[in-house]
């Protein structure tokens, strides 16, 4: 609060907004915090400021901006809350789109205070020379927060010109406008996990969008990976850990890529060739077996060898694990190349309808509702087209929302089964998509959620897959700094706006405890839950 010996705060406010006035007509802008002073006179200027948010606001009081009501909201919330609550309501100008905006803001830098304190704080100079030796993604975050808080307070300001751009939300993208370009290539494999992308296509929701789409098909995931690097692609559907691997140089060249929803969550599941029938009861009955995966950095490869080891059995030592492009996988279960694959259901289910094999499990039943598949773009394609980005991320998101509707699934399952996408009988996807299947082992079960569309990406998923890209020695304990991989690849907050503006509930959180069926991650503590595991399987 201000000192009674200061200047009074609408005064000093009034004087300010007096020299605002007068040096806006000299079109003279400030190049430390936007306001229209000489920068010269910066800390001449904001020494009758308040500093911290709470003097803001109660000058803000003092000046009749809130009415009393607004107050009462003291009785239901606390101070932090009331401040920011009031902030919100003076920043956003009563436009949705604006309040949204500063929300955003505020969560991206952890609240108000932190915003402010790293943008104006006395210690901002001292605190930025200790994280400077800490790490690059540390530094990006207080800087980050620096502009969150320079954000806040332009937003805030009466005077800041009208005509210069709104900040972005907290994640890359800023783009609000009309699309750089509507001509589009995605990238998609086979796979039911690919159904926002493929169904987007002949259901209209690119066209709702003003996009024309060409889908391109692909066998693998390494040939993806190669053409997104080699600029043939506007954006791709990718395995989740991808955007991870090729961001951290994990197996190619570092190459910064964007994780911008989830397609798909669940929706896989192990399947064993007939000749084990009635011989597999755990995982502890895989030793000596060779089972197909789809790529090194998939959900697929983490959450087979999670729970290979539950059952002693070392991935690395007592299988061999094959690398195979999905469509492959039913002609070399049937040659018996492989005994065993873990896939997409499309899949899965296909052995069961072919009679050559049988479903061991769902993945969904080692971890409930974790992603397979994603919608991702580089971030050098997003820098030069993030209005294109906003809106097919919007497109894509609309489209997964449509797709999580039970109702829906059989019309889905119709529009991606024809040969340019999925190629597959419609009774297969049918299966997949409803839930209701025969698992090959005489059992005729239902199961709703075998796969689901939730778009949103928890950075908690990103963490459970770094500590097992850690565990099984694909990235260095060195580079898992696990809250800033998911931090800084995946973009959880854009994908909230974009759903709200859909008129879509999203959570307003950004990690929880994710648990599987042999333990719970907690986030905050990643290097512990890597320990414990090795600890009690040896692996």
């Amino acid at each position: 609060m201000l000192q009674a010996s200061t200047p009074s705060s609408a005064s000093s406010w009034d004087q300010l907004s007096a020299q605002r006035g007068e040096l806006s007509n000299l079109d003279i802008q400030c190049a430390i915090c936007g306001r229209y002073h000489l920068t010269q006179d910066h800390q001449k200027y904001m020494a009758d400021m308040p500093q911290e948010p709470a003097a803001l606001i109660d000058d803000l009081v003092k000046m009749r901006f809130y009415k009393p009501e607004a107050i009462a909201m003291a009785d239901a919330i606390s101070q932090a809350e009331l401040r920011t609550a009031l902030f919100v309501k003076m920043a956003s100008q009563g436009n949705p789109k604006r309040e949204r905006l500063v929300i955003e803001l505020i969560r991206a830098a952890g609240g108000l205070d932190e915003a402010f304190a790293a943008a104006f704080g006395p210690r901002s100079g001292e605190f930025f020379s200790d994280v400077q030796h800490t790490g690059q993604f540390t530094r990006r975050k207080f800087l980050r927060n620096i502009a969150v808080g320079a954000a806040l307070v332009t937003l805030a300001n009466c005077a800041a010109r009208p005509d210069l751009p709104e900040a972005s939300d907290g994640d890359v993208t800023t783009g609000t406008g009309a699309p750089e370009k509507t001509d589009l290539k995605i990238a998609f494999l086979p796979i039911t996990c690919a159904t926002p992308i493929i169904m987007s296509n002949p259901l209209g929701f690119y066209q709702k969008y003003g996009l024309d789409v060409t889908l391109v098909k692909y066998a693998g995931w390494s040939v993806v990976r190669d053409a997104v690097i080699a600029g043939e692609l506007d954006a791709s559907h990718m395995l989740a850990p991808m955007p991870i691997a090729m961001s951290l140089g994990l197996g190619s060249t570092a190459f910064s890529t964007k994780l911008a929803s989830i397609e798909n969550n669940n929706g896989q599941g192990i399947a064993v060739a007939k000749k084990h029938l009635g011989k597999i009861n755990g995982p502890a009955d895989f030793k000596g077996m060779t089972i197909g995966i789809p790529y090194d950095y998939s959900n697929h490869n983490l959450l087979l060898r999670y729970y290979l080891a539950t059952g002693g059995v070392d991935p690395d030592k007592d299988v061999k694990l094959l690398i195979l492009p999905p469509p492959d996988a039913i002609a070399k279960m049937k040659s018996a190349q492989i005994d065993a694959f873990i896939l997409p259901d499309n899949f899965t289910q296909r052995v069961v309808r072919d009679d050559i094999g049988f479903i061991h499990l769902l993945t969904k039943d080692l971890w409930p509702g974790h992603p397979c598949c994603a919608f991702t773009a580089s971030q050098a394609w997003i820098d030069e087209h993030p209005n294109t980005f906003r809106v097919l991320n919007q497109a894509i998101i609309d489209g997964a929302t449509y797709a999580n509707k039970p109702e829906n699934r059989k019309e889905i399952a119709a529009a991606i089964a024809p040969r340019e996408y999925l190629n597959q009988p419609v009774d297969v996807l049918e299966a997949v998509m409803t839930g209701k299947f025969e698992d090959g082992q005489g059992n005729t079960l239902d199961v709703p959620d075998r796969i689901y569309f939730d778009p949103y990406p928890w950075k908690s998923f990103s963490t459970w897959i770094s500590t097992q890209l850690v565990r099984w020695d694909y990235m260095s304990a060195e580079q898992a700094n696990y809250g800033d991989i998911g931090e800084d690849i995946f973009m959880t907050n854009l994908a909230r706006e974009l759903a709200m503006e859909l008129g879509v509930e999203a959570p307003t959180e950004v990690t929880r405890l994710e648990t599987l069926k042999f333990d719970t991650l907690d986030p905050s503590d990643a290097a512990t839950y890597i320990e414990n595991q090795k600890k009690k399987y040896g692996v």
